[in-house]
């Protein structure tokens, strides 16, 4: 109903208004693309809309009928136009020529402010013209902007791709991390958000490489933001000793820059989880796959549960973080960050499981109990003494602690109760050392060198009532219960070196020449042993649960690219030519394998207009398996799970296209951006299992069939005034083969994910967004087919009134059901909070509910070639709690 009333409102002001059009162009009679139109009214001096001419020169304003109006025209280069419009009660058709400008083009400047203006390859948002005044943080300006977006995983995209970097004043925020920034920056220190496309960190490169998927976002500050402290203090406390602190402060100068976030609560607001620690790479890209070679070191992870939608039965977090930048000189900049995170997390689960090999139903249900402590520390150092040299320094450390006590009941053909414990405290260090070097106009010179250290030590145990594996491991049957344990060391050291010569041969073309080389080496010791009732440990000698492993790989490889201009394409074909070495050692023998490999690739661009392309990318690809899928030794992956290594394991070869449309057009605010991807595996990985009921041998071998996966995606966004609507689409295929029971399993999957919404962002109205979000995954493994469902239509209500309250609510409904309908749940999330604060005050009061309607749990399904997965997690019940802001 409420809805209702505010769409009416906006039908009942759009009956008022009437379309200002026409055409820009210069004394020539030539259309101006990208002109400044703007439509400010006589009396009250605000501005009342604007618009920005597309490619035929074309602009188009609504404005209120009967109202007079400045208007301002304005293109770089030429005379600023300004005259005085009268609207009627009809359409208004006013064609505009500007003249030269006599003065210098620097001195070309607006008396009012545009909402959009471009700058080459920078789009730059005055955000005051979007915002309403009850943004929070980045993420919720964001949101206001045409062509910008928050994703649900809470990473920004801009056009239609992940921003890579996030900046503050040209300071990198927390190296660049989107999530960190929509969540902590205020929305009343924003100035101008400024769109980077075409990014390039090192300007020495960006004419020369391709950078078209490279966006970065810089935010400038308003000035009263600037060589001041500011930022928030927040406090609350809640019915059943909820509580929650957040401290966030900020300065910036030129020379010197700090920002400091703290948050602790036990309300389930989550500032950094393990899925963030685990992406978070400090800036620092991989060298091997700029080759067409993938060799990354998995990280022994032990399949330490992550949060699903960041939800559990009980989350107490306790996150701290520093991030600075100071110049001691104007050539040298030194920056870092260091990031703390713990967490106490309570889960309860329960899950069926259908094995497809076996026919057998399982159905488990889980307690545990996570304390994770989390560790980043980042030292940069840039030194930059003219434009044709920079050097960039960085050392980036990764430590964790992490524990999980999980408590289980497993009903299949027999019932078990099971007590695991997985802990771990891997070390993370990578050093990296970049220099770039412009010779003269026509040599460029690009070193990169990295290092990286690593130590994982994945402890795994498991007490039963039921003797675990009996053919692999030989527990002593003469005790109570059977308590298995396994002791895990992996250590990595890997060194990766990169040198290209880019030789400018023409004005639209240039030649690339990389000579490069990675060298690995890894060692893995493990040993699986049982705890006695007397407490003593039984050692198994079975060379297999008692294995030591070395494995070296080394890949040098030499590649030529030459990119070229004509017309509107861009093409960059390539080839890379490899030399493989690989050796591993283990039970008393060493095996050895070098191959010689070329891989091609082709990247084209077609610049249709300036803010329209197709990009192709094709390229094969080499993928080679770390140390922990060579290892000839059993590894504890679950209470019924074994896995083991394959020692002979070879290469698997990829051949990658994608091709990507982007259209973003300003006349209309009109945003699309759709891109479709095939992957073809060729002696891929694949896993070949052995399983007996619901235990499982896993191991992985290089199948002899072919996989197939095809994805696509599409996103509309479209902005009339000031309501904004939106669409996207994802959708994937995939074919794989696995083999189980030492037969050839086909396993297809089709995942569709929709999302629809319209949303306002009146600056004085009630704002509201509608949507809907539907999922279906479809599984077929082997002929055993399953469908399931989700639809979730969502409402966020934002309404301010007497000037001093804001009462917002966010309301998710979720029906999940297989195609069957055996399975039906149906669940609601309503989030509602009330907030005072007066005109120019820096206190602010509110009043929070989350859970309103206290939902008691949310489902998942996943697949893969042994079983499908329905799951229900418990969540947080409702909480209600009170909080004080001071906004410094």
């Amino acid at each position: 109903m409420y809805l209702t009333i505010c769409l009416l409102g906006v039908i009942a002001v759009n009956a008022q208004e009437i379309t200002l059009r026409g055409v820009v162009n210069d004394t020539l009679g030539q259309p101006l693309e990208l002109a400044n139109v703007i439509a400010i009214q006589s009396v009250t001096k605000a501005m009342e809309g604007f618009s920005i001419t597309n490619t035929k020169g074309q602009y188009k304003i609504v404005l209120r009928a009967n109202t007079p109006y400045i208007l301002k025209v304005s293109y770089l280069g030429l005379k600023t136009l300004e005259e005085e419009v009268v609207t009627s009660n009809t359409d208004i058709t006013k064609h505009i020529v500007l003249e030269a400008h006599s003065e210098n083009l620097d001195t070309v400047e607006l008396v009012y402010e545009m909402p959009v203006t471009f700058k080459g390859d920078t789009i730059v948002y005055n955000t005051d013209a979007f915002v309403s005044g009850t943004e929070k943080k980045l993420g919720d300006v964001l949101k206001k902007l045409p062509g910008l977006e928050v994703n649900d995983e809470g990473e920004i995209e801009a056009e239609g791709k992940k921003v890579a970097k996030v900046m503050v004043e040209g300071k990198d925020f927390f190296d660049g991390d989107s999530k960190l920034a929509v969540k902590n920056i205020p929305a009343d220190a924003i100035d101008k958000i400024e769109v980077l496309r075409n990014y390039n960190e090192v300007s020495q490169l960006s004419q020369v490489t391709n950078n078209q998927d490279n966006v970065a976002l810089n935010i400038l500050l308003k000035e009263g933001k600037k060589n001041f402290w500011f930022g928030e203090v927040s406090a609350g406390i809640g019915l059943e000793e909820r509580y929650l602190v957040h401290p966030k402060l900020f300065y910036y100068n030129p020379k010197f820059s700090i920002n400091i976030l703290t948050d602790l609560n036990n309300v389930g607001e989550i500032p950094f989880t393990i899925k963030d620690y685990l992406n978070f790479t400090g800036g620092l890209k991989s060298l091997t796959e700029k080759g067409g070679t993938f060799f990354n070191p998995s990280s022994n992870n032990l399949g330490i549960t992550l949060l699903q939608n960041n939800k559990a039965k009980a989350i107490d977090t306790k996150f701290g973080a520093v991030n600075f930048s100071y110049s001691p000189t104007n050539h040298w900049e030194i920056s870092g960050f260091s990031i703390y995170s713990y967490a106490n997390t309570q889960l309860e689960t329960e899950s069926d499981k259908s094995y497809t090999a076996t026919s057998f139903q399982e159905n488990t249900n889980s307690q545990t109990e996570q304390n994770t402590s989390l560790g980043l520390i980042k030292l940069s150092h840039n030194f930059k003494p003219n434009k044709n040299f920079q050097l960039d320094v960085d050392t980036f450390l990764k430590l964790s602690n992490q524990e999980e006590n999980n408590v289980l009941e497993t009903r299949s053909n027999v019932t078990d109760t099971i007590t695991e414990l997985k802990t771990q405290k891997p070390i993370s260090l990578k050093n990296n050392l970049n220099a770039y070097y412009t010779h003269n106009s026509k040599n460029i010179f690009a070193l990169e060198l990295q290092h990286l250290y690593e130590n994982e030590d994945p402890f795994y145990k498991a007490i039963r009532n039921i003797q675990p594996f009996p053919g692999v491991i030989p527990s002593n049957t003469e005790q109570s219960n059977y308590n298995i344990n396994q002791d895990r060391i992996v250590t990595t050291n890997k060194i990766d070196s990169r040198l290209d010569y880019y030789f400018i041969t023409g004005p639209k073309s240039n030649v690339n020449f990389t000579l490069g080389t990675t060298f690995s080496h890894q060692s893995f010791n493990s040993e699986i042993f049982q705890i006695l009732d007397n407490q003593t440990e039984l050692n198994f000698d079975t060379p297999q649960l008692n294995i030591d492993v070395t494995y070296n790989f080394s890949d040098t490889f030499v590649g030529f690219h030459y990119k070229f201009l004509t017309g509107k394409f861009t093409f960059t074909p390539g080839i890379t030519l490899h030399q493989y070495t690989t050796e591993n050692t283990q039970l008393g023998t060493t095996i050895s394998n070098q191959l010689v490999n070329w891989s091609p690739d082709v990247f084209v661009n077609l610049q249709l207009k300036q803010s329209e392309s197709i990009r192709m990318n094709y390229s094969i690809s080499r993928e080679f398996t770390d140390i922990n899928k060579l290892a000839s030794g059993y590894v504890l992956t679950d209470y019924n799970s074994i896995y083991q290594g394959d020692r002979y394991l070879e290469s698997a070869l990829y051949h990658n296209v994608s091709v990507n449309y982007f259209s973003f057009n300003m006349f209309n605010f009109q945003n699309i951006f759709a891109n479709v991807t095939y992957n073809k595996r060729i002696d891929a990985f694949k896993g070949n299992n052995t399983i007996v009921g619901i235990n499982q041998i896993n191991s992985t071998t290089n199948s002899n069939f072919e996989d197939d996966i095809y994805s696509g995606s599409v996103n509309f966004q479209r902005t009339f005034r000031r309501i904004k609507a939106s669409f996207s689409a994802r959708v994937s295929y995939s074919k794989l083969n696995n083999i189980v029971n030492d037969t050839p399993l086909l396993s297809k999957s089709i995942a569709q994910n929709y999302k629809t919404s319209v949303a306002t962002s009146f600056k004085k109205a009630p704002n509201v967004e509608l949507g809907y979000h539907y999922i279906v995954n479809n599984y077929d493994n082997g002929g055993q087919i399953s469908t399931f469902y989700t639809n979730t239509p969502f409402l966020k209500l934002e309404a301010v009134f007497w000037n001093r309250f804001l009462f917002t609510a966010d309301f998710e409904y979720y029906k999940y059901n297989d195609k069957a309908k055996t399975i039906v749940n149906e669940y609601n999330f309503l989030d509602a909070s009330l907030v005072y604060q007066k005109p120019n005050s820096k206190w602010e009061y509110s009043a929070e509910v989350t859970n309103l309607l206290n939902a008691k749990y949310i489902n998942q399904d996943s697949f893969n070639e042994l079983f499908f997965t329905t799951s229900s997690y418990s969540v947080q019940p409702r909480y209600v709690f009170f909080k004080i802001k001071y906004n410094l």
